[in-house]
C-alpha cells in the first residue's frame, strides 16, 4: 500500500519528532467523542476545525490514498485552544477556526502536569483481561505470575531488541500478538504465519526473535494474525513493538530490561 502517512504530512511540517525505539506506521482508531461541560465544544467549531484541517490535508495528499480523521475535538484550559485528536491518536492543537495548529506538549505550569501526556494516557488505555489471549503466542518464564502483552513484527528490527529483553526476565507471562507491518517490511506476514502454524510456536518465536533462527517451512494453517492486526490498528498502535500492562497502560517501544521489571511489578492487577 503506497499513501503518504499522516505522521508524514506533520514531519513536512517539522511538527513531530523522528520515533527512534519501534517500527512505525499509521494506524487509525475510532472512539467516542466524550467530554464534560469544561471541555464541549460547539457543534460549529467542530465542524469548522474538522473542514479546514481535512482540506490542507488533502491538499499535501492529491491522491486521496488516506483520508484525515479527526476523532475528538474538545476545549483545552486555554482560551480559544482547542485539543483535536486525530488518526492514531495524536494530539495537535487549533484555535477556533482551525488557522493555526500546535503540535507539542501542553504543560500547566501552576502544577507541572504535562496535560498532553496525560491525555494520551488515557486515548491508549486498553483493557487487559478483554485481549484475546488464545490468539497469542504464550510464553511463561518462571512462576508466570507477572503479565505483560506485547504487539510485535517478525521482522521489526526493536521487536527483536525487545525480545533480548524480555528473555532475561523472570516470573512473567508474555502474551505477543502477532502484528506485522507489511508497509514496512514486506515478508513480515508470511513469517508470522509460518511461526504461528509451527508444532511449536513459542519455540519458534523465541528462537527466531532471539536467536536469528528460521522455523521450517510447514504447510499454511489457520492463523489469527489478520485478527491481531486489526486489534492493534483498532486499538491506534501506529507502530510496534507495543506493550499492553494489566493496568491497561500502554507503552510503544523499546524498553530496557532493569525498567521493564519496575514497570511490570507496578503495573500489576
Amino acid at each position: 500500500m503506497n499513501y503518504m502517512p499522516l505522521y508524514r504530512w506533520l514531519a513536512s511540517l517539522c511538527l513531530m519528532p523522528l520515533l527512534l525505539t519501534a517500527c512505525d506506521q499509521t494506524a487509525v482508531k475510532t472512539h467516542d467523542n466524550q467530554a464534560s461541560a469544561e471541555t464541549q465544544t460547539s457543534k460549529e467549531v467542530q465542524q469548522g476545525i474538522t473542514a479546514k484541517l481535512q482540506k490542507v490535508f488533502a491538499s499535501q495528499d492529491p491522491s486521496g490514498q488516506q483520508q484525515l480523521q479527526v476523532l475528538s475535538i474538545r476545549k483545552t484550559p486555554l482560551a480559544d485552544l482547542y485539543e483535536v485528536v486525530v488518526n492514531d491518536n495524536q494530539i495537535l492543537y487549533t484555535d477556533a477556526k482551525g488557522d493555526y495548529m500546535i503540535l507539542g506538549n501542553l504543560v500547566d505550569l501552576n502544577t507541572q502536569e504535562n496535560l498532553t501526556k496525560q491525555r494520551t494516557k488515557e486515548l491508549n488505555h486498553m483493557d487487559f483481561k478483554q485481549l484475546p489471549f488464545d490468539k497469542a503466542i504464550k510464553e511463561v518464564r518462571g512462576n508466570g505470575q507477572r503479565k505483560l502483552a506485547v504487539f510485535s513484527d517478525p521482522d521489526c528490527p526493536f521487536c527483536k531488541k525487545l525480545e533480548q529483553e524480555i528473555g532475561t526476565l523472570d516470573n512473567v507471562t508474555i502474551y505477543t500478538f502477532l502484528m506485522p507491518l507489511t508497509e514496512l517490511h514486506p515478508q513480515a506476514q508470511e513469517k508470522a504465519e509460518q511461526i504461528w502454524c509451527q508444532p511449536n510456536r513459542t519455540e519458534a518465536w523465541v528462537k527466531w526473535m532471539r536467536q536469528g533462527i528460521a522455523p521450517a517451512p510447514v504447510a499454511q494453517c489457520k492463523t489469527p494474525v489478520a485478527d491481531t492486526l486489526a486489534l492493534g490498528t483498532k486499538a491506534g498502535f501506529n507502530g510496534t513493538p507495543t506493550l499492553v500492562f494489566p493496568d491497561g497502560e500502554t507503552i510503544s517501544g523499546l524498553i530496557p530490561a532493569a525498567e521493564l521489571n519496575q514497570i511490570l511489578d507496578a503495573k500489576q492487577q
